[in-house]
């Protein structure tokens, strides 16, 4: 009987061995079927097909690395995508560039030529030196635009956030705009209380993004009249661009130009976009691209609103601090 029971045991032990070897010929070869995915798979990225994956089940062996080897390869695919984007933005650039910069430095340098040759006299002259001066003042406008842009894009662009009374500054900024608008015939009307708004906001990029709004208004609007007004913002609004809780500060900029349609309304605040209608004057298509991006620096939205005919608003939103410390 022990006999019999020590066979069985080898039989058994037999049996068990060669179904582990058995497994494990099949697991080997999973796991070789499944490196030679990855190998495939890995390849087909390397060739642009950025939406290869590869599957396996969570039991597998080699299912921890197959995850890590596809969140690679979608990390590697937004970043693919990312710098395509900042190589056809490049591209685009160079040609604003191109048109934007050499086009008007070409006509300055042939007013000043004019008048240094002695081609135009007396009035015309000091007519042709003002144009190159005006034609001066707009290029190095735009090359500063230029300039944020590329610092904001790059994460050289620095902020000093500190506490400001924001109704204070606004009347500040509006000062130096009050000649323009009585010299350009531009009727305009500020609405800001009496009473302090305090804000964490950094005071020159604050200052760069109510310019920014109301030149956009000047040069592109067509209209005659502009309203800049100041208030606070209830925690009780619940569009999506406004939500987050909390008083706010409500700042808006509004024109009765010729407005924009719903299509160029949608786009208006991604780079190097410019409305075909609706613009009076040619831009770099960067300022309210910056304008977006210094505001939500800051912690704030910005939204607008349009229509033909109708005038276009801007809206901005910044979280009160009713914080004692500054």
């Amino acid at each position: 009987m022990r006999f019999l029971s020590l066979e069985f045991l080898y039989v058994l032990l037999a049996a068990v061995a060669a179904l582990s070897l058995f497994l494990t010929f099949f697991l080997i070869r999973r796991v070789k079927r499944q490196l030679n995915e990855m190998k495939e798979a890995l390849a087909d990225v390397r060739s642009g097909n950025g939406n290869r994956r590869i599957l396996a089940q969570e039991h597998e062996l080699t299912a921890q690395i197959v995850y890590e080897i596809n969140d690679i390869i979608i990390s590697y695919e937004e970043r693919l995508a990312a710098f395509r984007e900042t190589e056809e933005t490049n591209k685009q650039l160079m040609t604003s560039l191109s048109h934007d910069v050499r086009t008007p430095l070409t006509t300055l340098i042939g007013y000043l030529d004019a008048a240094c040759k002695g081609i135009v006299t007396g009035k015309e002259c000091d007519d042709y030196v003002e144009t190159a001066r005006r034609k001066a003042h707009d290029l190095k406008d735009y090359i500063d635009v230029l300039f944020d842009w590329f610092k904001l894009n790059s994460g050289e662009f620095a902020m000093e956030i500190r506490r400001l009374e924001a109704a204070e500054l606004t009347r500040n900024i509006l000062i130096d705009w009050i000649p323009v608008f009585e010299n350009k015939g531009i009727e305009y009307a500020v609405d800001i209380p009496d009473q302090p708004f305090w804000v964490r906001l950094d005071e020159d990029s604050y200052m760069r993004i109510l310019n920014n709004l109301i030149q956009n208004a000047l040069a592109h609007s067509c209209g005659d009249k502009i309203e800049i007004g100041l208030s606070a913002q209830g925690g009780g609004k619940k569009s999506a661009a406004e939500a987050g809780g909390g008083e706010k500060i409500r700042i808006q900029v509004s024109d009765n130009g010729v407005g924009m349609r719903k299509e160029d309304l949608k786009h208006i605040f991604e780079r190097l976009y410019k409305c075909d209608k609706g613009r009076a004057a040619k831009g770099s298509g960067l300022g309210l691209s910056i304008v977006r991006q210094l505001t939500e620096k800051m912690g704030g939205v910005i939204t607008a609103e349009s229509a033909p005919g109708q005038g276009t608003s801007f809206t901005l939103l910044f979280p009160l601090d009713d914080s004692r410390v500054q």
